[in-house]
């Protein structure tokens, strides 16, 4: 097997390149490294066996949630990242579906603290009428606690960024709360249901951004919002354009005057809304990509020139049997898209729990060591 060059003993992490190499302000000695979540099934096994640290699952304690937040932190530092991603949501009760995980074998006992999978219900949401609007309990910006937020501004290791978001952007709420099956049929039959269930949402979610905004080592905002699948986006595009790109331009806007990126995931085929989501919204990058619905270096080689494009290698590459094959896909990205200048190399969309631990750390390891190479004096 080969050795790993991670975790890294001596991580020298700058957030502010980070930006400045997405932004194209700093020419690409380096291609660094980006990722949109890291489930715990991943992150576990990587913090005790090769950081020997003890896994904490955060409760209502502050203590508990502390150590949580400094496992997180030391994960992050020693992959090599710039920075943390961190995201929290607002507490929007929404009907969701419960079921094994799938990525746990059935037969396998699930220990006591294994999170079960949750789905949304497609078909019956908490809001399906004006009754249920005026019944349902809207959270306030006010009564959220913002710790884990502040902590990790305040207890980041030097050179290091936070990337910060709420959890969830407006149509996916917007589909949750509402059921994608009863937002169809609202947009119908009471489209101004459609019209106060979001407008509530952007106003809550501009409230939770004015106050992560104000941390003082944010680096980008850097939320989702999934608005496609594999053939198209989920709603109209025009309903989109109505509803909620102009909540996403107005996030935008208060980024972007604190003169920070905004950058966007949203999984699925979006191309309909790409020029609206870099003309009118202003998205500084975009993340969340599947070479069965547009390659990452397509999509490079056509809007390259005016955002940034993070991550891109498959999930289905991540998901598979062979590390190597992780490591051939990361090495062609780092050379193709890395050459072309305003790229950050990770996972076309996250590393959920049925991504193996070794293919994961394959990929870390691939980019530090092409980084490296990079950075060698030739001879």
């Amino acid at each position: 097997m080969r050795e790993l060059a991670i975790p890294l003993d001596h991580p020298s992490p700058d957030g502010g390149e980070f930006i400045d190499i997405l932004s194209g302000r700093s020419p690409s000695h380096r291609v660094p490294l980006v990722e949109y979540l890291v489930d715990d099934a991943v992150m576990k096994p990587v913090l005790e066996e090769m950081l020997g640290r003890r896994w904490v699952n955060p409760g209502s304690d502050r203590e508990s949630q502390r150590a949580s937040l400094d496992n997180r932190i030391e994960f992050w530092y020693r992959m090599g990242y710039d920075f943390i991603r961190h995201e929290e949501s607002l507490p929007l009760p929404e009907k969701k579906l419960m079921g094994h995980d799938p990525a746990m074998p059935v037969a396998q006992k699930a220990p006591p603290d294994a999170p079960a999978r949750l789905w949304a219900d497609e078909h019956q949401g908490a809001i399906m009428s004006w009754e249920d609007f005026e019944k349902y309990p809207w959270p306030a910006v006010e009564e959220f606690d913002f710790f884990g937020y502040e902590y990790l501004s305040r207890n980041l290791p030097e050179g290091m960024g936070l990337v910060a978001c709420h959890a969830g952007g407006v149509f996916e709420h917007l589909s949750w709360i509402m059921s994608l099956e009863g937002l169809s049929v609202a947009l119908h039959e009471d489209p101004e249901l459609v019209r106060a269930v979001a407008d509530r949402l952007g106003h809550l979610m501009e409230g939770f951004y004015r106050h992560v905004l104000d941390l003082d080592n944010l680096i980008a905002v850097f939320p989702g919002d999934d608005m496609g699948y594999k053939s198209a986006t989920l709603v109209a595009p025009g309903i989109l354009r109505t509803y909620v790109l102009p909540w996403h331009a107005r996030f935008a806007a208060m980024t972007h005057a604190k003169n920070l990126p905004y950058y966007l995931h949203s999984c699925g085929r979006v191309d309909a809304v790409m020029e609206d989501l870099i003309t009118d919204v202003g998205i500084d990058g975009k993340h969340s990509f599947e070479d069965g619905i547009v390659p990452v270096q397509d999509f490079q080689a056509r809007y390259g020139g005016r955002i940034a494009v993070l991550g891109g290698i498959d999930i289905n590459i991540l998901a598979g049997p062979s590390p190597d094959d992780v490591r051939h896909a990361t090495s062609r990205l780092i050379t193709v898209c890395g050459s072309r200048g305003r790229y950050a190399v990770g996972s076309g969309n996250s590393i959920p729990s049925y991504v193996p631990c070794g293919n994961y750390l394959a990929m870390i390891d691939e980019a530090h060591r092409a980084n490296n190479d990079m950075l060698s004096p030739r001879r």
